[in-house]
């Protein structure tokens, strides 16, 4: 087991042994343990009882946070003709066809999500096994295969985020920088929490929440009353 820092001590030391937070609690606490030299990024993770094996019981969407994630990301769009051109005018960062297909297949992944239109699903369905293990193959489900890209372009840069279920039930999803003001931090958090609670598979047995974490990238975790 790796040493923990004398930073990552003293910011665990903040966190009350047994202790359950109000989220207003937590997102200010787990904002002073954020104390490295960087913005860093409060992430929130969520254990649900839910059995991931299971098809029906697997939990998976995307949301556009209210107040973004504090990232500007890198968008590459599948498109072509006025398509692409839409998607230029959106702002992607990246617009092509089978030149793209070849970057990628040259190991090239200098972008944070993928979108297309669903007439290039044929150009890029050889990237599979390439964009799937990385989470950047588009998805219908998740709003990235549209026709109306330029919408798709519009929400990935104001911040929005896709929530999964690993293999263990947890969800880890980003909600702002320490930056952020409380409550900029707390509404993204609530509007988090609200959407899984609404998309709960309804073969989920039990206690659906069972654990709910606050943490900065590089600091210790904050548990928030269920």
């Amino acid at each position: 087991m790796a040493k923990q820092s004398k930073r990552f001590r003293e910011a665990q030391a903040l966190v009350e042994h047994g202790k359950f937070y109000t989220a207003e609690e937590a997102v200010a606490l787990v904002k002073k343990t954020a104390t490295a030299k960087f913005d860093e990024t409060i992430e929130l993770h969520v254990r649900l009882g839910v059995d991931p094996k299971y098809a029906d019981q697997q939990v998976r969407g995307a949301i556009v946070l209210p107040n973004g994630i504090g990232k500007t990301k890198k968008v590459l769009a599948f498109a072509a003709g006025d398509k692409a051109k839409e998607a230029e005018e959106a702002g992607a960062d990246y617009v092509g066809t089978d030149d793209l297909v070849a970057k990628i297949q040259g190991g090239w992944f200098d972008f944070d999500v993928a979108v297309a239109t669903p007439d290039m699903m044929r150009v890029i369905g050889r990237l599979g096994k390439l964009l799937g293990p990385r989470g950047l193959m588009p998805n219908p489900k998740l709003g990235t295969v549209t026709m109306d890209i330029a919408k798709a372009i519009g929400e990935q840069k104001a911040g929005k985020v896709e929530y999964r279920t690993d293999k263990q039930g947890n969800i880890h999803c980003p909600i702002g920088k320490k930056s952020f003001e409380d409550d900029k931090l707390k509404e993204n958090y609530q509007t988090l929490i609200d959407t899984l609670i609404r998309v709960k598979p309804a073969a989920a047995k039990g206690q659906y929440i069972r654990s709910i974490t606050l943490a900065a990238a590089m600091g210790p975790g904050v548990p928030v009353q269920i």
